[in-house]
């Protein structure tokens, strides 16, 4: 089959069947409430609104719904999750409020979900590190590099259980109004004092191992893996959770909290699962929309945000549209980054300087590119090879890790990266989603997304991402993949590479931040994305945050979306 290059070839809106369209009829020019952005969590805050009887429209500046929750068909034929690419981390919650599975959202688990070839010397068989659901296979499997880790395994994935357990309830609950506490209102502290309950019910969970559960949120993961591991490649498997979508190595403080919020997910009530979404990830945001506009909420495409209104009394009235148009309402929601909603659509006037100021140092760093791949045949790796007939094993339907011997490899990625140069042996994460989703690739082919790190913003020595530097990349990707799959350059039908600067300009990610942010502890909880406003309110009345640079951050959740429509809906009756 011949090569395509994906770089010159328009994105095309997946259509099928279940695929939302925009909203028949006429943009009117006033709502109760205003949704600046169609990604997932703008489009859960629209159904919850809409669901409480208020009046919301959204407005997403793409073609397309879905934010980096997207499906594309980039190539006919060829159906891509394009930025996002797993789910998991839905809440449970809006799962059930939204009836999503009725509204076509339909997940095929993956089980086992996790696999690490190994690049070793000798004549026979490289070994893998293949881990799933079945506890006793996992030792085995864990015990060809240590019978002592085989046996510490299961009393740590109760260890880590338990802390998600006692985290999971501040997930679904706004943060603690530290502003209200303080000085605000009788009946705003009293509810405050409320809000401080999933706060104490964690401690109780956790009981007197508090102490040792908050060494694993705030040291490095290195740390932690070292206190329960001797081998390294089940260490560097687990510690690439840690480190994902995140400008951290194994060894930087507080690395520990990511991995928890990979962990933390849970698949119509199988705790800890994750899974493909028929489709592509562009379904999860679709089924969200459908949601909505059947509780009456309206969806518009190619409707770019240029400002936020705001009134004399200093109060969000609604936006301006890039075309001049204003649309008036009652509240404000932006599912927009903290950077992009404060320092480029609030006029500056309206803000307190030292809100600015703090909001702009807000760090977004991203090592992220992301590589969308088109084949014509699985990758065939060394250590399982592919079957005669070549179809799926069950290890193409993991999340596959790549230069992952050991944590020093992604040591060593993120020291490239932090000099500003592309890392050499990077870090790669790739999932063949076309292994359990027929319909995404035509028969024998398959779509394969590569999640790769170390890649820094800015490249050091004045060079910049333009084509020659994103194919040297993507070809040095390529090559440390054919060391571990020989054959994979050679099925490779075409690419869409897209490094930090593609994904900020394409999805509108702050320097190609997965989660709007980074998710380091200083940008956690109380403090996201600032101290005294972590709890989706503004210094603007009326106008709220409710993407992934609120509480409790990235990942396809919906959380914020959900909890800044319900802080919104408090504020709004008194």
């Amino acid at each position: 089959m011949p090569a395509v290059c994906l770089q010159c070839v328009r994105p095309i809106l997946c259509l099928s069947r279940r695929t939302y369209s925009k909203t028949p009829g006429q943009l009117k020019l006033k709502y109760d409430a205003v949704i600046i952005g169609g990604g997932h969590n703008g489009l859960t805050a629209a159904a919850y609104l809409q669901k409480s009887g208020v009046n919301t429209v959204v407005l997403e500046r793409r073609h397309v719904i879905g934010g980096a929750a997207v499906t594309e068909e980039i190539i006919p034929g060829f159906k891509f999750s394009r930025a996002s690419y797993l789910l998991s981390l839905l809440r449970p919650q809006i799962y059930k409020d939204l009836e999503l599975k009725r509204h076509g959202l339909k997940i095929y688990f993956r089980d086992p979900h996790s696999f690490t070839p190994i690049l070793e010397s000798g004549n026979g068989r490289p070994r893998s590190l293949l881990l799933g659901a079945d506890m006793s296979e996992n030792q085995r499997q864990i015990a060809q590099f240590s019978e002592k880790d085989a046996q510490a395994y299961p009393e740590y994935e109760h260890f880590m259980n338990l802390l998600v357990s006692a985290i999971d309830p501040l997930i679904d609950a706004p943060p603690v109004d530290t502003a209200a506490l303080a000085q605000g209102p009788l009946m705003r502290r009293l509810k405050s004092l409320y809000a401080l309950r999933p706060l104490i019910k964690a401690g109780i969970t956790l009981g007197s191992q508090v102490p040792k559960y908050y060494e694993v949120l705030t040291a490095p993961i290195s740390k932690i893996l070292d206190q329960w591991f001797e081998s390294e490649p089940l260490k560097c498997t687990l510690a690439t959770d840690a480190v994902i979508g995140a400008m951290t190595s194994p060894d930087t403080p507080g690395s520990g909290y990511v991995l928890l919020h990979h962990v933390m997910g849970e698949l119509e009530g199988k705790k800890g699962s994750w899974g493909y979404v028929e489709g592509g990830m562009g379904m999860v945001s679709n089924a969200i929309a459908n949601a909505a506009v059947e509780l009456g909420a309206e969806i518009y495409t190619e409707k770019a945000v240029e400002n936020i209104l705001v009134d004399g009394s200093g109060n969000a009235s609604g936006v301006v549209l890039h075309d001049g148009t204003e649309v008036h309402s009652k509240l404000v929601l932006s599912n927009a980054p903290p950077h992009h909603t404060f320092l480029k659509l609030v006029p500056k006037e309206q803000l307190p300087q030292e809100f600015i100021t703090t909001i702009s140092q807000f760090d977004a760093k991203s090592p992220v590119t992301k590589i969308n791949v088109a084949v014509d045949r699985l990758p065939n790796f060394l250590s399982i090879p592919n079957p005669a007939d070549g179809k799926p094993l069950p290890h193409h339907q993991c999340s596959i890790h790549l230069n992952s011997e050991s944590m020093q490899l992604l040591n060593e990625a993120h020291a490239d990266a932090c000099k500003g140069m592309p890392a050499r042996r990077p870090m790669i994460e790739l999932c063949i989603p076309s292994s359990l989703d027929p319909t995404l690739a035509p028969p024998g082919c398959h779509v394969i997304s590569i999640f790769s790190q170390y890649t820094p913003y800015t490249l050091a020595e004045g060079k910049t991402w333009n084509e020659e530097e994103k194919n040297k990349y993507a070809d040095n990707v390529f090559g440390w993949i054919e060391k571990y799959a020989p054959g994979f350059r050679a099925s490779v039908i075409g690419r869409d590479v897209l490094t930090p600067p593609d994904l900020e300009k394409l999805i509108g990610l702050p320097g190609g931040n997965i989660f709007h942010g980074s998710m380091s502890l200083d940008q956690l909880y109380f403090a996201r994305p600032i101290p005294k406003f972590s709890n989706y309110r503004t210094p603007i009345s009326g106008l709220y945050l409710c993407g992934s640079g609120a509480h409790p951050g990235g990942g396809v959740m919906g959380a914020p979306g959900r909890n800044a429509a319900l802080v919104a809906l408090q504020d709004l009756k008194g």
